[in-house]
C-alpha cells in the first residue's frame, strides 16, 4: 500500500516537472519569434531582440531581458537577420526603405520597399517578387545609418539638453549655461533647431548675456549633395550685438562619411539682419558664406565635432566675420554625457566700443534621446 501511494506521488512529481519545462519552453519560444531581429558577432555571441538604430558607428539594440538599450559597436557585427523595415544610408550617399539580411560575414542584401514593383506584381507584369527584383549586395561598412520605419514619430526624432552652473564667492559670480537640441529625419530631409544661453551676473559689473540659436533645414540629393536653408539669432553683450538674425540658403555636400567619421561643406548666401545695444543704426547686409563640419565619432568613449563657416561680405567693403563652434563629448552612461564646449565669433568690422572676437567655453553635462 505505502509503495503504491509512493508511487503515485513520484509520477505526480514526474508530471508536475514536465508541465513546468513545458511552460518554460513555451515562454521561451514565444519570447525568441516575438524578437525578429538576430546579430552575431565577431566573438561568434548571438544577440537576439530588436534593431533601434545605428548612428555613427553605434547600434542601438533592444531586448526583453535588459531595462535599458544594448550599445555596440557597428565594426563588431558579421551578421544580421531582420523583418523590420528601415531607413538605410550608405556611405555615398543612397538611400533606401526596406529590409537588411546578411549573405556573408562582409555583405549584407538589402530588399528595398518599391510600391511600383508590387504593383507590376499584382498585374502579373513580373515573375519574381518586388524584393528580389530590386535587391543590391552591399559590404556591411558601406551601411552608415539605418532607423527603423515601424515605431513611427518618435523612432525619428532626436533631443538632447546640457545644463552647466557655477558659483564664485568673490563678488558673488555665477555663471548659468543651457544648451538644448530637437531634430526629425524623414526619408529624404531632416530637420534641426539648438539653442545655447549663457548667463554670468556679478556684483557691481555689467552682467553678460549671450544666446545663438539656428533653425535648419536639408533635403537630401543624390551623390551625397543636399540643399539647406538654415535661420540662425546671436545676440552678444560683449560684440554689442542685441541681435543678429541670418538667413542661409545653400548647397552642400559630404565629401568623407563613414562609420567612423564624416566630413562636409556647406557653400551659398545668407541675409544679415543686425540690431546694437548701443546708438548705432541697425545693419542690412548681404554676404556669401563658406562652411565645413567635421565629426570624429570612433575615438573611445568621445565624439568630436566641429564647425567653421566664414562670411565674406557682399554689401560692406572689406568686412568678414567667422563662427567657429568645437564639442567634444564624452558618454558614461547610456544616455547620459559630459560636454565641453567651445563658441567663437569674429568680425573684422565691429561697431564702436565691441570687440573683434568674443569667445565661450563651456563644460556641461547633459541627457540625449
Amino acid at each position: 500500500m505505502l509503495f503504491f501511494i509512493f508511487g503515485n506521488q513520484l509520477r505526480f512529481l514526474v508530471m508536475i516537472k514536465k508541465i513546468k519545462a513545458l511552460l518554460i519552453f513555451f515562454l521561451l519560444s514565444t519570447q525568441i519569434f516575438s524578437q525578429t531581429d538576430s546579430l552575431i558577432f565577431k566573438n561568434q555571441n548571438l544577440i537576439v531582440g530588436e534593431v533601434k538604430r545605428m548612428d555613427r558607428g553605434v547600434l542601438t539594440f533592444k531586448t526583453d531581458y535588459s531595462d535599458s538599450d544594448f550599445k555596440i559597436e557597428w565594426e563588431e557585427l558579421i551578421f544580421i537577420k531582420s523583418n523590420s523595415n528601415f531607413l538605410i544610408t550608405l556611405s555615398d550617399g543612397r538611400r533606401y526603405n526596406g529590409r537588411i539580411e546578411s549573405v556573408s560575414d562582409s555583405q549584407v542584401i538589402i530588399y528595398p520597399y518599391n510600391p511600383e514593383a508590387l504593383i507590376r506584381l499584382r498585374k502579373g507584369k513580373n515573375r519574381d517578387s518586388p524584393e528580389k527584383e530590386e535587391s543590391l549586395i552591399v559590404r556591411i561598412e558601406e551601411i552608415v545609418f539605418l532607423n527603423t520605419l515601424d515605431e513611427g514619430f518618435w523612432s525619428r526624432l532626436s533631443a538632447s539638453i546640457d545644463f552647466g552652473w557655477s558659483l564664485t564667492r568673490a563678488n558673488n559670480l555665477q555663471t548659468f549655461n543651457l544648451r538644448s537640441s530637437v531634430g526629425y529625419l524623414a526619408d529624404r530631409w531632416k530637420f534641426g533647431s539648438s539653442f545655447n544661453g549663457l548667463r554670468s551676473d556679478q556684483e557691481g559689473i555689467e552682467a553678460v548675456r549671450r544666446t545663438d540659436a539656428n533653425l535648419s533645414y536639408v533635403y537630401f540629393l543624390q551623390n551625397d549633395y543636399f540643399l539647406l536653408y538654415d535661420l540662425t539669432y546671436l545676440s552678444n553683450t560683449e560684440q554689442r550685438i542685441a541681435s543678429r538674425v541670418g538667413n542661409k540658403i545653400g548647397i552642400g555636400k559630404y565629401v568623407v562619411r563613414t562609420n567612423k567619421s564624416y566630413f562636409g561643406f556647406q557653400v551659398g548666401a545668407n541675409l544679415n539682419n543686425e540690431q546694437f545695444l548701443d546708438e548705432s543704426p541697425g545693419k542690412r547686409s548681404g554676404e556669401s558664406f563658406l562652411g565645413a563640419e567635421l565629426s570624429l565619432y570612433d575615438i573611445g568613449d568621445l565624439k568630436l565635432l566641429s564647425n567653421l563657416t566664414t562670411y565674406p561680405s557682399l554689401t560692406e567693403a572689406g568686412r568678414f566675420r567667422a563662427d567657429f563652434k568645437l564639442d567634444v563629448k564624452y558618454e558614461f552612461l547610456s544616455d547620459f554625457y559630459i560636454n565641453l564646449g567651445t563658441t567663437l565669433n569674429f568680425d573684422n568690422q565691429p561697431v564702436e566700443l565691441a570687440t573683434r572676437l568674443d569667445y565661450i567655453i563651456q563644460t556641461t553635462v547633459g541627457w540625449s534621446l
